[in-house]
This record gives structure tokens, sequence and C-alpha cells, in this order.
């Protein structure tokens, strides 16, 4: 350092020598500010910060799956597979999959219409649509199950309207789907409007300008864009459908064989105070939401890498 600079003096003089003093003193103090940076952190460290985490989980989600676990256990693997495959167990399992995977589907596509109509368009009320997504989320489930059986019975303001035509929608598993879009849509609708919000317009604009058609813009330019927030909206009203029970239960009519779903068939061994045939019920349900969850990450993760270029 010292030789550069004594050379430095003897060709150029003093202020470019100055000059590189200067410059190399405000690199190293950047340097110094960019490491100060990084060990500054809002939150205590890493140590702490996960070792609450890992306490939160752990007294909120682990332990209480882990009882499930621990009640299935008291069974014999041989009872354990009878109780679970009961045929009117197997019937609440297909109620279940088959009304929450329809009801998913369709908040699927008027989710993501809705979220395009608040993101893209200005109209009076617009603040009051966009707060009332939330209400399935504030409003007790047993109200909503309650209020939409009321309104679509034979005597209801839809029901009567549909009887006309023969079409039943209280006590069916059409029932059960209605009840389920109801408090399905807003993760669809939350998980689509952030992404919407930040699509830049431009790219619809050059693709116009390069002769797309609207549909080969929507095809192209904003579904790929969208299509993780999509699945992920999707999955989770799914896994959301399979475990609701107090908006159900109401409008079902829990006809065994025909509109009893899994929940109610664990309220009823509870009800008989058989914990261990509740719990191993319970146990099936979430094994399928966890491999419904890993499903979404997958594919999710899939998409986002193929939409940005990765794979």
């Amino acid at each position: 350092m010292m030789r550069r600079v004594h050379v430095s003096i003897m060709k150029n003089g003093c202020a470019d020598v100055i000059a590189y003093c200067a410059v190399a003193a405000a690199e190293r103090w950047n340097s110094f500010e960019r490491k100060e940076e990084k060990k500054k952190r809002v939150i205590p460290g890493f140590g702490l910060s996960l070792g609450i985490v890992m306490a939160m989980l752990g007294l909120i989600v682990v332990i209480p799956l882990c009882t499930l676990v621990i009640y299935s256990a008291q069974l014999s693997f041989t009872d354990f597979i009878s109780t679970v495959t009961r045929p009117r167990v197997l019937s609440s399992y297909a109620v279940s999959f088959r009304t929450a995977f329809v009801a998913a589907v369709i908040d699927a596509v008027m989710g993501t219409i809705l979220a395009w109509v608040l993101v893209r368009y200005e109209f009076p009320g617009k603040e009051i649509m966009n707060g009332i997504i939330e209400l399935p989320f504030a409003l007790p489930t047993a109200v909503a199950g309650i209020s939409l059986t009321h309104l679509t019975t034979t005597n209801g303001w839809v029901g009567s309207f549909f009887n006309q035509f023969g079409i039943k929608i209280a006590y069916t598993t059409t029932g059960i789907t209605v009840a389920l879009v109801f408090i399905g849509i807003p993760f669809v609708v939350r998980s689509v409007q952030p992404v919407l919000e930040s699509l830049d317009p431009q790219f619809e604009e050059a693709a116009n300008i390069l002769g797309a058609s609207g549909g080969q813009t929507l095809r192209h330019v904003i579904l790929p864009e969208i299509f993780p927030a999509m699945i992920a909206g999707f999955t989770t009203s799914f896994a959301r459908g399979l475990g609701e029970y107090g908006s159900v239960v109401f409008i079902a009519g829990n006809t065994p064989y025909k509109t009893e779903i899994a929940p109610l068939m664990i309220m009823s061994e509870l009800q008989e105070y058989d914990y261990a045939s509740a719990t191993s019920i319970a146990l099936v349900m979430l094994l399928a939401t966890f491999a419904i969850l890993f499903i979404n990450a997958v594919v999710q993760s899939r998409a986002s890498r193929i939409v940005s270029g990765i794979a």
C-alpha cells in the first residue's frame, strides 16, 4: 500500500493520492456498514426466534395432533382398519371428498373472476364488496349453516325457485356443495388478488400490440402468472371443505349413506364416548388433508418454477 502511494506521489502528485485514499476509505466504510447491517436485526437472533416458533408450533399444532395418534393407538391395527373402513364411514368419506372437490373447483373459477373484478375495475361499492369477501371468515359457521338452510329449503327464497324445476338444494349433496362454496371462496380470492395486483398491465398491452387476441392473452400471459395462486386457493379451499362441520351439518340433512359427512361421523363417535374410533376417523381425515397440502406445495412450486423460467 505504502509503495503504491509513494509511486503515485512521484508520478501524479498529491492530488491523485488524496483522491485514491478517499475512494479506498469510502470502500472500507461501505464494507463496514454492510457488515453492520447484516448483524443488526429488528427481530431477536435466529436461535431465540427459532425457539419461539418451535415452542408455538409444538403447543398449538404438534401436541394436539399427537393426541390423535395416541388415542388411535388404543386400537389394534385390525380394529383400526375395521373402524375406518366401515360402510357408513366410507360413505361419509365419499360425500365429504366429492362435495369438497366440486366446491373447490367452483371456488377456483368464481373466486378468480371475483378477484379480477376487484383488481381491474372501479365501481361504486367496490370497498364494500371487498370487505364482504371476508364475511365467511368472521361469521360463525353455525350461523352460516342455519341461514343457508332457511334460504334453500323448499319454502325458502332460493329453494322455492329451484323447486319449480324439480331441483332440491337443502338436505342434498347440492346443499352441502353450496355451503362449502360459501366458506371456501375467500381462500381463492385472497390468493389470486395480490398476484393480479402485482401483474403489470404492460404485458397485456404488449401482447395486444403483437396481435394476440383476448383469449390468447388470457391463456399465454395472464393464466400462467396466476396459476400457482389458483392452485393454492383451490387446495386450501378443498382442505377446508373436508373438515367443515358447522355450516354443513344443518343443510346436509345427515341421511346415512347419502348426505352424512365425515366430521359428523366423528361427532357421533364422540357423543357415544368412543374416543378411539373418533380419533381414528379424524386421523384418516388428517392424513388426507396433509396429502392434499403436500401435493399443493409440490405442484405450486413446479408451476412457479415454470413461470419464472427455471424449469
